[in-house]
């Protein structure tokens, strides 16, 4: 019999909650990036947000697109390395599989990382609140062009990741040539940290980014939704459906997220007031919907890594990821 595993969770908060998730079926989720935190990917949020020395969020609007198109997508092309070169963890598993076993429970994200599709997250039961970086459409006013699941890195040649020039460093010992292969490979697998605007970057010009293939003159910007921009239609009315059906929410997950801006924050209050007990699993303890006071004594926080506190909490029903 295998030894059981050492838990941070207090006994009493795991044994109460895994008795009411026994029994609840209709279950949100709310994720933030604190989840992906957890797969090595900054947040770009708080005292981490800055790319280039600048603030992150004055480069997720349009009018910054329309001002420097180039340096907006040098942005959101790092992003999209980053993610396709982090993994899934076992938080994003964990969800994934309560999601197939579970056709009532249902995932808001703020994301725009992929890591939870890319995870098997049933993609009816997952909706992005921000859209997704591998998703692309054309800005000319004319063209209809979008495309998802654009998962080529980089998406141009000119938005590739710089590297280091050859600097091997040689072998004061080896006579094999061992050490030199090693270091050889080592050089040019090392690529420049580019959101740090001390690393000069090549300029890239309007001419090389992304370019649309139907109309063929307008430029493709990234399918994630800007500040000033409607979130998306179908999302909305999904969720809107999921809170106004008869039956009661039994649980709401709010999980690498305060859920202090709307709307999301107001999904927390309605599920609520629709029977459901809350659930927040975050690494800070005053980040929780409404602040410090905004848990009531039969809801839980869960402080920690969600990337070890999720799988541990949702264990009972889902088994090991």
């Amino acid at each position: 019999m295998a030894a059981s595993r050492p838990s941070q969770i207090p006994s009493e908060d795991l044994d109460s909650f895994t008795k009411h998730l026994a029994s609840s079926n209709r279950i949100l989720a709310l994720l933030g990036a604190g989840l992906s935190a957890s797969s090595g990917l900054p947040t770009f949020r708080g005292a981490g947000g800055m790319w280039r020395g600048q603030d992150a969020t004055t480069l997720a609007t349009p009018e910054a697109f329309t001002q420097d198109p180039a340096l907006v997508w040098r942005f959101y092309s790092y992003r999209r390395h980053m993610a396709l070169s982090a993994q899934p963890n076992k938080a994003h598993l964990a969800l994934a599989k309560l999601a197939r076993r579970n056709k009532e429970f249902i995932t808001l994200s703020q994301n725009v990382d992929g890591l939870s599709p890319r995870a098997g997250h049933p993609a009816s039961q997952l909706h992005l609140l921000h859209g997704s970086l591998f998703d692309v459409r054309c800005t000319s006013f004319y063209c209809n062009y979008s495309e998802k699941d654009n998962f080529t890195d980089p998406i141009v040649p000119a938005l590739a990741i710089p590297t280091e020039g050859l600097q091997p460093e040689p072998s004061t010992t080896d006579k094999t040539g061992a050490d030199a292969t090693t270091a050889l490979y080592g050089a040019m697998r090392k690529e420049l940290d580019i959101s740090d605007d001390r690393v000069d970057i090549p300029r890239v010009r309007v001419e090389e980014l992304p370019r649309c293939p139907k109309c063929k003159t307008g430029l493709l910007r990234p399918g994630v939704v800007w500040f000033g921009e409607a979130l998306p239609r179908g999302t909305m009315q999904s969720l809107h459906e999921f809170l106004n059906e008869p039956n009661k929410v039994d649980l709401i997950l709010v999980i690498g997220t305060s859920a202090k801006v709307y709307p999301a924050a107001g999904y927390v209050n309605v599920a609520r007031m629709k029977g459901a007990r809350v659930a927040v699993v975050n690494m800070d303890r005053a980040d929780t919907p409404g602040g410090d006071g905004g848990l009531l004594k039969d809801d839980w926080f869960f402080e920690g890594d969600a990337g070890v506190i999720v799988p541990e909490i949702l264990r009972s029903v889902i088994g090991d990821v």
